[in-house]
């Protein structure tokens, strides 16, 4: 039974290969600050109110220019289609089930193309910007084509950390299959078999990209090396340029590359340390996100990272941030059950968000924002 995001990761451990689970589960070196994006969170606690309790609460709030129902969206997660077969599918369709927007990755398994084409949901884009700026074009195209409005550019990848369960696991090493791959796989058949229908996995947009290999190992290795080191301030205002939606900076933790991002033309920037799996030794993002946010006011600041609680979410918001993107947390749902497993993660954070704000004598998301830090404490435990 999943009544938890750690019981759905339990789930998601059970049913994929090792190297799948350790991809999306790991962080970069000791995962210092995979540890650190969780134990600051919990280094918080909420204000209790009684003889105060709302009987109704609205949990819909406004970021990146719209109402959304719920103040968190399905952030950019690579290789869903790894996680279920159609994962990318399977979570839009979850996503637009419960009002939220769905970001796509570049490295996805399904192009946004035919992604559009199955489901109604909110999609978004998270573009890696590649050395091929032609190719990066084609794909900002491709995106607008499909409706997207919002345009996430990940910045804070110049170049790939040493994740040393994916080193141990050939994950973007290996570029084929081999036996040894091949009988981890094998001890998964309810995995095998989900992906038949689906097989052989590919990067979706780079199917008329013959340079960057035929599967999705060698893919994902080839275009991990196309990612632009020299990405600079001066292709945020490239992008700009180019993008007519809006645009987000994703993979910020200063407060002055905010600063830098808003001055560019960025409509909004997201707190991201790529969930602990680039620069380890990094702040969490939680503890990064006031300053951030103190630093551009009247902006949409967003956050990811450690979320694993709805009342991480109410943590977040009360320190400012405009809106929550999942990432671990959906895709473990996904693993484990699919389209009902994502649907299941949204239903019990916003469950989680509700009761929270009640205990709080809070009625509204909104007002949650209104009274922000006047709310939350930093606890004297540690």
């Amino acid at each position: 039974m999943i009544v938890t995001v750690g019981d759905a990761r339990a789930v998601a451990k059970k049913r994929l290969p090792k190297i799948f689970f350790d991809y999306i589960d790991g962080g970069a070196f000791s995962e210092t600050t995979l540890r650190a994006n969780l134990a600051d969170f919990a280094a918080l606690t909420l204000e209790q109110r009684v003889l105060d309790c709302p009987t109704r609460r609205d949990l819909s709030t406004d970021y990146l220019g719209k109402r959304h129902s719920l103040p968190f969206l399905l952030g950019p997660v690579g290789f869903l289609g790894l996680y279920a077969g159609g994962g990318e599918a399977l979570a839009a369709r979850a996503a637009a089930a419960r009002g939220l927007p769905f970001c796509l990755s570049t490295f996805s398994i399904a192009d946004i193309t035919a992604l559009r084409a199955e489901t109604t949901a909110d999609l978004q884009f998270q573009l890696y910007v590649l050395k091929d700026r032609g190719l990066s074009l084609s794909l900002m195209g491709s995106a607008r084509a499909a409706g997207v409005e919002t345009l996430y550019v990940t910045v804070d990848c110049p170049i790939t950390s040493l994740r040393e369960r994916d080193v141990r696991n050939g994950f973007r090493a290996l570029e084929s299959l081999t036996l040894g791959l091949g009988l981890q796989m094998l001890r998964r058949p309810g995995w095998c078999l989900d992906q038949l229908a689906h097989f052989p996995p590919k990067v979706g947009f780079l199917g008329d990209q013959p340079q960057f290999g035929r599967g999705v190992l060698a893919q994902a290795a080839a275009l991990s090396r196309d990612i632009d080191p020299s990405l600079s301030w001066t292709d945020i205002a490239w992008l700009r340029d180019r993008w007519p939606g809006k645009l987000v900076v994703k993979g910020l933790m200063a407060a002055e590359d905010a600063r830098l991002a808003f001055d560019r033309g960025a409509d909004a920037v997201v707190v991201s340390n790529h969930g602990g799996r680039q620069l380890d030794g990094a702040a969490s993002t939680i503890s990064r996100l006031p300053e951030i946010v103190s630093a551009c006011p009247g902006r949409d600041v967003l956050l990811d990272g450690g979320i694993r609680r709805g009342t991480d979410i109410v943590k977040a918001l009360a320190l400012g941030a405009a809106g929550v993107l999942l990432g671990r947390a959906y895709v473990w749902g996904l693993a484990a059950g699919g389209q009902a497993g994502v649907m299941k993660i949204i239903d019990l954070l916003a469950a989680e968000i509700d009761i929270t704000l009640a205990l709080m004598g809070i009625s509204s998301i909104d007002e949650l924002k209104r009274r922000g830090r006047a709310v939350i404490r930093r606890s004297d435990h540690r």
